[in-house]
């Protein structure tokens, strides 16, 4: 199956939040700044007209859309398998697929169906909260079940940050904070998520090789921020990188990975533990605190090493640099199948 990363399974993201929380506005605005990720799309509207499917139709590489009904409560875990068996076929070639559920759905209940699935090609990507910063305050006072949907956030986006002013954007940041604790929180307005916070951007040969056509998309966005870099989305992100050849401890890396220094939106790249009976490749990859490792082999001539890239906002580099060389394994650290249990705590299949 040709996706980003060879035979890697296709990662399930889900998009949650309340009615009117941006949740649309931020799918419509991956799909249209994706930098060549191939994205299929469950899109769920209550109603009997599904407007979400028809304001994403013709930017998403394959769609299924469900209307007329709650996406947990009007489907169960054969008709989600039915689903992902569509938007997994190999002819499709996606790099991930987004679940964008209501605005009253229950994610504990969408995550369970994810998990379940019994489709091997794909796996639970973590699941995204979006919020309304101008309407959250009354929300949650209407709805306090809401403050436990966005506990179950791995990243929470605090949206139309456009309509407020510093103090009351600092507030409602605030307000989050107390509910979610450190799980790590964007600010942003209209959506506007940078696609690398969330997925793996894909390198294809047909990319570098040949030229195409930009999208009328894709000029609006280059034009609107022609001039002012600073208003480009990679512009409120800071990226750090880490790779070492001396094979990681286990327990202190997973320590590191659960408790990252700053707001770390997204770690990606490969681990070398070197541990008895696990001299594989682990190929990492989170979205906020949700974290995901796969377990793969080396290429015959690929350097055995872990090489890590980090992106996120106030990052401690030196910091981050001297927590992840602590991770080195040290003479005396556990080598045996036991050393191992950490990391295959967030292996769906260990070799």
């Amino acid at each position: 199956m040709a996706r980003a990363l060879g035979d890697r399974r296709i990662p399930v993201i889900l998009v949650s939040g309340f009615l009117g929380a941006g949740k649309t506005t931020l799918l419509n605005h991956l799909l249209r700044h994706n930098r060549g990720i191939r994205i299929g799309v469950i899109v769920n509207d209550f109603g009997s007209i599904n407007i979400d499917s028809m304001m994403v139709a013709g930017q998403v590489d394959s769609m299924v859309a469900l209307g007329n009904g709650c996406i947990c409560c009007a489907v169960d875990i054969e008709e989600m398998d039915s689903m992902f068996d569509v938007l997994s076929e190999p002819a499709r070639a996606l790099d991930v697929i987004v679940v964008e559920a209501s605005g009253i759905a229950e994610p504990r209940s969408l995550i369970r169906m994810v998990l379940a699935s019994a489709n091997s090609a794909i796996v639970y990507g973590g699941l995204v909260g979006v919020v309304d910063a101008v309407e959250f305050g009354g929300t949650v006072e209407r709805h306090p079940e809401i403050e436990q949907h966005l506990r179950l956030a791995d990243l929470v986006v605090l949206n139309k940050t456009d309509r407020l002013d510093d103090a009351e954007t600092a507030a409602g940041l605030d307000s989050v904070r107390e509910i979610v604790g450190d799980v790590p929180i964007v600010v942003t307005r209209h959506g506007r998520v940078d696609a690398a916070l969330l997925f793996d951007v894909p390198t294809r040969a047909d990319d570098r090789s040949s030229a195409r056509q930009l999208s009328f998309d894709e000029v609006l966005y280059e034009d609107e921020d022609l001039g002012d870099h600073s208003q480009h989305l990679h512009a409120a992100y800071t990226t750090t990188s880490f790779e070492t050849e001396e094979p990681m401890d286990p327990r202190r890396f997973i320590e590191v990975m659960e408790n990252p220094s700053g707001e770390v939106y997204r770690a990606k790249g490969f681990v070398y533990f070197g541990v008895d009976g696990y001299a594989g490749k682990y190929v990492l990859g989170t979205v906020g605190r949700h974290i995901r490792l796969e377990s793969t082999t080396w290429g015959r001539d690929e350097r055995r090493a872990t090489s890590l890239v980090l992106i996120g906002t106030d990052i401690d580099e030196e910091l981050v640099e001297v927590r992840l060389l602590d991770c080195i394994r040290r003479a005396g650290d556990p080598t045996d199948r036991a050393a191992m249990l950490p990391v295959h705590r967030y292996t769906p299949n260990p070799a």
